[in-house]
């Protein structure tokens, strides 16, 4: 291995001369290595314009010194909704059987769906939630019926002790790690502003939580109300109250799992993001509250006829951005220790769109949200839903698996919990995100391609000192460069690659590809193994137009993955 100390001459002349050897490219004066793993370390981005054709090049920059997140190894959650049959939005009624009072728990294809990810998160919850009374035997349990007069279109609705037997045997047989959304408006007064006033009556709560310790049910959190923050959704709640009201939940939660360790987190507001209420809230909960949970609905409305357009757009997939960026600020200037989950998200509220939120086009959504989340250190990623809607991870009707399903398990098996800062050079329409690999050494690449038209064949550069499977150490400090060896001498090293792709090249399909192959459940409903392609690892990766792809690349080590 050979050292050279050039200046900026003589880099542009090894660049020119090495290049046909496939070790160095030249970009904006400065020298990329690209070689072994098509790896190299860059003394600064590269902004290659997109080129005319078919075809263009990029490089994948990725920051390996430390990682800038860090997500829970459980990222990856789902929720369950108390939506009824009666539930419709635009004329179509999508939930089916699928709320937590009438899901089939024994169907063997949602068995296998959820025991596959080792486990799911699932939040029970949604609007309903501040509607539901739980069952004490002090008052009949009548379930939610429609009506057009009553908050939401329903009025309050029970849930029998019966079925919160027969759903927590489900969470058992699963595996999953529950987190229930309690109704957080019993004992208050709701003007006709919309506001909610008065304290909350933690007395039927008390009830079930004191019933769930008593069998033995496991939970993982329980959180106090939805979309009650803000401008609320329907109703609004101010900081002040739900800040008291949530330290009141933290107590009960202390007082009734007096006598077991590790207790269950206390989890609010369930809400969408506002600066101030949210201020205000973590300023006087900064030791009463685990996680900060807020909901993300960013594309609008489901019966939006623009809303693949608004997939498609990486400036609109960037604003989230902002949102992500501000509560990682609010938590940072706070005292607390609290951390922050999405708690539910479904890209388009009112239920979703059919083809749309349920196809293969909205993967691009969701992972890119994934990614995203993650680079601001969101622990958990909630999905609305697990099934029901339009944007349900399982269909509601059959529990056949959506193509976000397969996207939400890859991402479980292959993404790892630190998070590395990646950008992409080369064309707009390249979504790229970096984690330390899952379970194994190296790192796992995202890339997502938004064009229609271009392949994008991707090199990896990386930024900082980082060792290869021979034990040799590559960095760069100033104008210090270190080659590394010829193609010859690693073309027996590989990366696996998972390309996820459209049947028949269709946005709306809801049957998606894995290296060409459909996936698809076996006579007994079983989900089928996510195999991936051996990829020569001096090869560039090629990412196709409208596809996704994760690359599993495990003979790198890097300083913010030991």
């Amino acid at each position: 291995m050979k050292r050279w100390i050039v200046t900026d001459l003589e880099l542009a002349y090894i660049c020119k001369k090495k290049q046909k050897m496939g070790f160095l490219v030249l970009v904006k004066g400065f020298c990329i290595l690209v070689c072994f793993f098509t790896f190299c370390f860059v003394s600064a981005n590269s902004q290659n314009g997109e080129r005319n054709g078919a075809t263009v090049e990029g490089f994948v920059f990725i920051d390996g010194n430390s990682a800038i997140g860090r997500i829970d190894s459980d990222f990856i959650c789902a929720t369950l909704d108390w939506w009824p049959p009666e539930k419709c939005d635009y004329g179509t009624c999508s939930w089916d059987h699928a709320s937590l009072l009438n899901l089939d728990l024994n169907n063997k294809i949602l068995l296998s769906a959820v025991k596959a990810f080792s486990p799911l998160k699932i939040r029970l919850g949604g609007t309903l939630q501040d509607k539901v009374i739980y069952e004490d035997h002090k008052q009949p349990c009548i379930p939610f019926s429609k009506s057009t007069s009553e908050l939401f279109g329903f009025t309050k609705g029970c849930l029998p002790l019966s079925r919160w037997d027969e759903l927590n045997t489900f969470f058992k047989r699963t595996g999953a790690l529950v987190i229930f959304g309690l109704n957080a408006l019993t004992g208050r007064t709701i003007r006709s502003d919309g506001s909610a006033v008065g304290t909350w009556d933690s007395t039927n709560a008390e009830s079930l939580m004191r019933y769930t310790v008593g069998k033995g049910y496991s939970m993982y959190g329980w959180e106090l109300g939805n979309e009650l923050s803000g401008n609320g959704v329907g109703v609004r709640v101010s900081a002040d109250q739900y800040a008291s009201d949530t330290i009141a939940l933290q107590n009960l939660v202390q007082k009734v799992y007096s006598n077991q360790q590790p207790k269950p987190l206390t989890i609010a507001p369930g809400g969408f993001f506002d600066v101030k209420w949210f201020k205000e809230f973590m300023a006087k909960t900064s030791k009463s509250v685990d996680v900060v949970t807020h909901h993300i609905y960013n594309l609008g409305p489901g019966v939006d006829e623009h809303l693949v357009d608004k997939i498609l757009d990486p400036s609109n997939l960037d604003r989230e951005a902002n949102t992500f960026s501000e509560l990682q600020s609010t938590l940072r200037s706070s005292t607390t220790s609290a951390t922050a989950w999405v708690g539910e998200s479904g890209g388009a509220y009112n239920s979703g769109r059919n083809l749309v939120t349920n196809a293969f086009v909205f993967s691009f959504w969701y992972l890119d949200q994934l990614g995203m989340a993650s680079t601001f250190d969101t622990k958990t990623y909630c999905r609305q839903s697990l099934i029901g809607g339009n944007y349900g991870l399982l269909n509601a009707t059959t529990f056949v698996p959506n193509p976000d399903y397969y996207s939400a398990l890859l991402w479980n098996r292959l993404m790892g919990r630190n998070v590395l800062s990646t950008s992409f050079s080369g064309t707009k329409k390249i979504r790229a995100y970096a984690h330390c690999a899952k379970n194994s050494q190296g790192i796992t690449l995202l890339l997502i391609n938004l064009d229609n038209a271009t392949t994008v064949q991707a090199k990896v550069a990386f930024h900082g000192s980082f060792t290869v499977q021979q034990k040799r150490k590559i960095h760069s400090n100033g104008k210090n460069i270190i080659l590394l060896p010829g193609e010859n001498e690693i073309g027996e090293m590989e990366r696996e690659e998972y390309h996820l792709t459209a049947k028949d090249g269709d946005l709306h399909s809801q049957i998606m590809l894995l290296n060409g192959k459909i996936l698809g459940l076996n006579s007994y409903g079983d989900i089928p193994p996510l195999e991936a392609v051996t990829v020569n690892s001096s090869d560039p990766i090629t990412v196709a137009p409208f596809s996704i792809v994760f690359a599993q690349i495990p003979d790198v080590g890097l300083p913010a993955c030991k």
